[in-house]
This record gives C-alpha cells, sequence and structure tokens, in this order.
C-alpha cells in the first residue's frame, strides 16, 4: 500500500471512529447511494462536522472534499484535508486549477461532496445557493444524488458537548438525478447564469424536500419545492 493510501485510509477511519463516538446517525435511503462510479452529491451546509458524515456513510476511498482555503492557516486542519486528500479552494475568486482537479478526479469515477450554498448556515435554514455545483455538474454530466443532514447545527454541537451528550443526527438520501447539458449554442453569458441559477433551485429544492419545513429557509415558497413535496405525497 502507497504512503498516500495508508495515509487516506488512517484519517478516513478516525474521522469514522470520533462520528461514532459522538453522533448516533441514522440514514434514511442508503440504498440509493451508488456503490461504484461517479456522481456528485449535494447537501445542506450546517455545521463543521458536516463533512465527516460523508465518511460516517460513504464507504469508498475517492470521495472529493472541497475545503474552504480560510482553514490552511490551521495546522490541525492541514493535516487532516492532506490525510483525506482534499482540494484547497479560493471561495472569492474564479479558481479554475481546483474546479480542474475536481473534474479529473470526477471523470475518474470519483465522488464529490458539495454544499451548494457554499457556507454554513448559521440559523439551519437553507440559504441562497451558488451556481458553482451546478456547474461542475453540467461540465462533468454525473448523476447527482441529494443529501439533507440535521443535528449537526454547530449550536447544537456546542450545547450537546458541553453537557457531555451525543448528538442525534439523521442523514437523509434523496432519488439521484441528472441535469442537462448547457447548450453551447447558448453565447449570452446572463443567458447562461439563468440557465445555471435554474439548476441550482433544482438541486436545492431537492434537498429541501428531504427536511423538516424549519429548514427550507430562501427556498421555503419555491414553486418547484411544491412540486416536489406534492409528488412525494403522492407516492
Amino acid at each position: 500500500m502507497q504512503k498516500q493510501s495508508f495515509l487516506y485510509y488512517l484519517t478516513r477511519n478516525l474521522v469514522r471512529l470520533f462520528m461514532k463516538l459522538v453522533a448516533r446517525v441514522e440514514v434514511q435511503g442508503i440504498e440509493k447511494v451508488p456503490m461504484s462510479g461517479g456522481f456528485i452529491a449535494v447537501s445542506n451546509h450546517i455545521g463543521r462536522l458536516d463533512a465527516g458524515l460523508v465518511y460516517y456513510f460513504l464507504d469508498r476511498q475517492d470521495v472529493i472534499l472541497i475545503v474552504a482555503e480560510k482553514y490552511q492557516k490551521y495546522l490541525f486542519w492541514r493535516w487532516l484535508i492532506k490525510g483525506l486528500n482534499g482540494i484547497w479552494i479560493d471561495r472569492f475568486n474564479a479558481d479554475l486549477n481546483a474546479m480542474r482537479e475536481v473534474l479529473r478526479r470526477l471523470k475518474a469515477g470519483g465522488v464529490l461532496v458539495i454544499a451548494p450554498e457554499g457556507t454554513r448556515s448559521k440559523t439551519g435554514a437553507l440559504q441562497e445557493a451558488r451556481p458553482g455545483a451546478s456547474y461542475l455538474a453540467t461540465k462533468a454530466g454525473m448523476l447527482i444524488l441529494p443529501i439533507a443532514a440535521t443535528g449537526t447545527e454547530d449550536r447544537v454541537v456546542k450545547e450537546r458537548f458541553r453537557h457531555l451528550k451525543r448528538l442525534d443526527v439523521i442523514v437523509r438520501v434523496g432519488d439521484p438525478f441528472t441535469l442537462p447539458p448547457l447548450d453551447r449554442s447558448v453565447k449570452d453569458a446572463q443567458q447562461k447564469e439563468e440557465i445555471l441559477n435554474a439548476y441550482t433551485d433544482e438541486m436545492m429544492c431537492r434537498i429541501a424536500a428531504q427536511l423538516p419545513e424549519r429548514y427550507w429557509g430562501f427556498y421555503a415558497e419555491h414553486p418547484r419545492l411544491r412540486e416536489l413535496l406534492h409528488s412525494s405525497n403522492m407516492n
């Protein structure tokens, strides 16, 4: 086993052990997760422990983790992200090198886990998302898996840890779906932006459909969410 592979194995299992110690995690819809091949998992982002959930229920060695550049200044996070073979990304500028590396790993069969919101929600409710995830999804042409988590909010984690109580975490996996590729005949930048925004709304509404109403946030009144909820109630 190569050194990097061993480091990944060690770090991943330490993360999984930590999550098992601090949380009771219930995963609903685990049968919907592909066991092989590349895909993109999109999720809400409510706390720092969200990333740990990925390694709790995804038993794969090709998870692609994207991490904000702000954590590079901390020794622990540098060690952890190196061990997990993560990719640092500049959130405030077009980080083309990071995007190329993500696409390369996706096309090699990796699994990208990304939060379209781009940053943690302080309230736990969904925020307006950015188009980065939908751009990657259309470029890669991959299956998309909506995932919704509750119970990892930073405020909840602090309160539970203060009283030495384990977290009660629920992860819900939605039905996989795909997005149409961007029409190459569309040259207008504004039109492309509108298409990507519509794709982003589709992602976020599918995440919202897996969440309790109090988490719907920005997408609470979105007509697409209503369609998905109605369809779910009919089945």
